[in-house]
């Protein structure tokens, strides 16, 4: 199960059954000290996104100011709680996603999802690089109408560029936020506690253009 990898989304009546007891994980982020699960800080934001393999994605967000906490997991499906090797089935109908928690005062939102668009390659479908599969698809699951909004308007302005660079259309999912499902605990902030570990993440190269005057 864990080698079978689909490239079509499986259906509700097809989605493995799941559990409804939900995975447990440490109380403290490996890099950051911050809480993994909620309460979060009052004024804090919250936005999903899927960039293929969880482990480098991540680390893009914890790295960056601003970022209060980061945990990966699992989103965009029908499986509950959901297990990583469920998950590489294709049956469960998942993304592997980045939980991001941040303080909107120092990295706004746009500033977000240009670390989101930057740092992989939004237009290769049910993949990223070598990862191939459902669980490797590109989205952002936003939380009310500003989110969906921005994420909509800086699709259009990487998009362009992505154009004008030679690539193709992107195929982010942008979907409005279901549950999102935690990860096995050995998942979080695994690059920090192997910094040797396997990252499949790539970017474009190309720059998206959140904030500049348009021509």
């Amino acid at each position: 199960m864990f080698l079978f990898k689909k490239a079509e989304m499986v259906t509700p009546e097809d989605a493995l059954p799941g559990r409804d007891t939900p995975m447990q994980v440490p109380d403290r982020h490996e890099v950051l000290g911050t809480p993994l699960t909620p309460p979060f800080p009052e004024g804090m934001e919250q936005l999903v996104v899927g960039m293929g393999c969880f482990w480098g994605a991540e680390r893009v967000f914890w790295q960056a100011d601003g970022v209060y906490t980061t945990v990966v997991g699992y989103a965009g499906g029908h499986t509950p709680n959901a297990t990583y090797e469920e998950v590489c089935s294709g049956r469960t109908g998942h993304t592997e996603a980045v939980l991001v928690v941040f303080d909107p005062a120092v990295l706004p939102l746009d500033g977000v999802l240009r670390l989101f668009w930057e740092n992989h390659d939004p237009t290769q479908g049910m993949r990223q690089g070598n990862d191939m599969g459902t669980q490797y698809r590109s989205a952002v699951y936003w939380a009310d109408e500003t989110q969906r909004a921005a994420a909509e308007s800086t699709r259009d302005m990487f998009q362009a560029e992505l154009e004008r660079a030679g690539y193709g259309e992107i195929t982010t999912e942008i979907a409005e936020a279901g549950p999102f499902y935690y990860a096995e605990p050995y998942h979080q902030q695994y690059l920090a506690k192997n910094p040797n570990g396997y990252c499949g993440l790539g970017g474009t190269g190309v720059s998206c253009p959140i904030g500049l005057p348009t021509s």
